[in-house]
């Protein structure tokens, strides 16, 4: 079973994520929370797999939330969905660089979510193509200098080569056609490449590869 916290200060939202989840046969709803403080009283007390964590709450906002998690040696195994309202949230850029795993908008379809749960509980990051490359665009826009190369000391070429179209939006199978590659083999790379650099997932694998200028703005295609 999928364990998952819902995480957002209102209420008829939760209950509407509750009833479309809990009628699935793998996931189970093991908690709710009405702000940040709560949920990772929560998250803490029942380790679920994921946690779906509005933005704007009170107390304790999703994005700090978000941190105590992921900066939490306990706690390595929790994957994050933000939820906002609007697909380009300013706040999202900073949720994906507190690791979280990627974002859902508030009325997305019941396939999307459930596709979203089961996707980062699989160690993928929800980011949908479309949406990745707008992200990637708004957050190459607004990235600091470039961090030291050295960052990637550690990588092979082909890794390097492999994050740098992770970091360009490509999915695995698009990074199998791009290097001639099967998809499983694409995907090895992907995971080679962010257990070396101790990336969360692939969200965090895309922050890394512009903060470490392998990819820069100007490069998506």
């Amino acid at each position: 079973m999928i364990r998952v916290v819902l995480a957002d200060d209102q209420v008829l939202v939760r209950a509407g994520f509750r009833a479309l989840l809990a009628a699935q046969p793998d996931i189970e709803v093991v908690g709710e929370a009405a702000d940040g403080e709560q949920a990772l009283g929560l998250v803490r007390e029942r380790r679920p797999d994921v946690v779906l964590m509005d933005i704007r709450m009170p107390v304790l906002d999703g994005l700090a939330a978000t941190r105590g998690i992921t900066e939490d040696p306990a706690l390595t195994d929790v994957k994050v969905i933000m939820l906002t309202t609007f697909e380009l949230d300013e706040y999202v850029f900073e949720a994906i660089r507190s690791g979280a795993s990627g974002f859902l908008v508030k009325d997305t379809e019941l396939e999307e979510l459930l596709r979203a749960v089961r996707a980062v509980v699989g160690g993928d990051a929800l980011l949908s193509p479309g949406v990745t490359r707008r992200l990637i665009a708004e957050f190459a826009a607004r990235s600091k200098a470039p961090a030291p190369a050295s960052v990637l000391a550690e990588l092979t070429e082909r890794e390097r080569e492999v994050m740098a179209l992770v970091g360009m939006g490509l999915s695995n199978q698009e990074i199998a056609r791009r290097l001639v590659v099967s998809p499983l083999t694409a995907k090895t790379h992907v995971s080679r490449t962010m257990v070396k650099l101790g990336a969360r997932d692939r969200a965090q694998l895309v922050v890394l590869a512009y903060e470490s200028g392998l990819v820069r703005p100007g490069w998506l295609s």
